[in-house]
């Protein structure tokens, strides 16, 4: 067991387990060039690669063809640009403050401007007035703050959609898991939530021409439920080498909320360096519940859990990722109970309704069918989708 110092603007410093303290390790050893998001160029992927070599370029380029490799045609390119907060310093931006404000866990001019004046002011080193300046400067460079209706339709048409695996579910869906959002998926157990993330998590590094986003998968796994071998038979289904589907998830396996949340903090710079399409945590609210207990407790455990859910969506928007979360039931014991079917409501309360863009109700259908039901969303109809649960991952229901 070794002991994590926390950073400025993190969270109380904690003893995490060697497999964690390795995950973050890994984040801090990265020496790989920063490339910005969501760029594939056909120097990076050579005729007859496969398609996880359109997230991990150190590997492509000598494999021969085989049936059902994906090439450079299948790819189709989303440009979402960040500015590494590197280019503050063509601005008169000190070194040594970059230098800070990466080790606080900014690591681009976005995700600078999403932090509050307070937050950047507890970075040791940066005065009040250097705030003013550095936000100023970064606002400048980012440009205009309002833009019209027709730039916010170009900006949603960057938006990629992941496959479930299931076609109904993904015309549920309207396609997929939308990327710039938080998806949340809950139900009681065997329903299929887990193995949904595993297929996500290889469909995710599919291009997006077939169904995915041509990137890599964060797997945070709070209950100990990711199985390394359930990835062979979805990769397999898909036409990846199972190996490189493998190597292109980043698996952190944590048991505090303290853990949970300093994980994601310390994903920016990795995303920087990297192509990611989708970050998932299984299960978002378990760690929550084991560590906060008693109504003395819920106010703050509340307002953690707001805090986590704000950190996700900021990742999703500055880079173009799916997040997506799973969550627990609990039976409802109120006089409501009697006359509602399914008498069951998920984790989180208020907090976490307000957060998920698209919250989806899985539940056991008839025999080994399961139904996913719409719970909630911004712009998806009500409607409900049957499918299976195989070794393949989420496929089509029965007939």
């Amino acid at each position: 067991v070794y002991c994590f110092k926390k950073s400025d603007i993190g969270f109380k410093s904690s003893c995490i387990s060697i497999q964690f303290f390795g995950f973050l390790i890994y984040l801090k050893v990265q020496d790989m060039p920063p490339r910005k998001a969501a760029e594939v160029s056909e120097s990076d992927v050579t005729e007859g690669t496969e398609a996880t070599d359109v997230v991990d370029a150190a590997s492509a380029g000598t494999e021969e063809a085989t049936e059902g490799d994906l090439t450079m045609a299948d790819v189709t390119q989303t440009k979402h640009i960040v500015s590494p907060i590197d280019d503050l310093t063509k601005s008169g931006i000190a070194t040594m403050d970059i230098k800070r404000l990466k080790e606080a866990g900014i690591h681009t001019i976005q995700s600078l401007l999403m932090h509050t004046k307070k937050a950047l002011g507890n970075v040791k080193g940066i005065s009040e007035a250097k705030v003013d300046k550095i936000l100023s400067v970064a606002t400048e460079m980012c440009g205009k703050t309002f833009i019209t209706g027709s730039e916010a339709l170009k900006k949603r048409q960057q938006v990629k959609r992941l496959s479930t695996g299931c076609a109904d579910f993904n015309a549920l869906l309207g396609g997929g898991v939308e990327t710039m959002s938080i998806t949340e998926v809950f139900g009681e157990f065997r329903t299929g939530k887990t193995q949904l993330c595993h297929t996500l998590a290889v469909t995710a590094q599919l291009p997006v021409s077939k169904g995915g986003g041509g990137g890599k998968t964060v797997y945070i796994d709070t209950e100990g439920t990711f199985r390394p071998e359930k990835v062979a038979p979805i990769a397999e289904r898909f036409g990846l080498n199972p190996k490189k589907a493998l190597d292109n998830i980043m698996v952190a396996r944590v048991y505090t909320h303290e853990q949970q949340i300093e994980c994601i903090t310390a994903l920016p710079k990795l995303m920087v360096e990297n192509q990611f399409s989708l970050v998932i945590v299984d299960s978002l609210t378990a760690l929550f519940r084991v560590d906060f207990t008693g109504r003395g407790e819920l106010a703050d455990r509340q307002q953690k859990l707001g805090q986590h859910l704000s950190g996700l969506a900021k990742l999703a928007d500055e880079f173009n990722l799916a997040v997506f979360v799973t969550n627990q039931v609990m039976a409802q014991v109120d006089g409501a109970a009697m006359f509602t079917a399914d008498p069951k409501k998920p984790i989180g309360g208020h907090i976490l309704a307000h957060a998920s863009t698209t919250r989806l109700y899985l539940r056991k259908g008839r025999g080994d069918t399961r139904v996913a039901k719409i719970y909630d969303s911004p712009s998806l109809a009500e409607g409900e989708a049957s499918y299976s649960i195989a070794a393949e991952g989420i496929i089509d229901a029965a007939e």
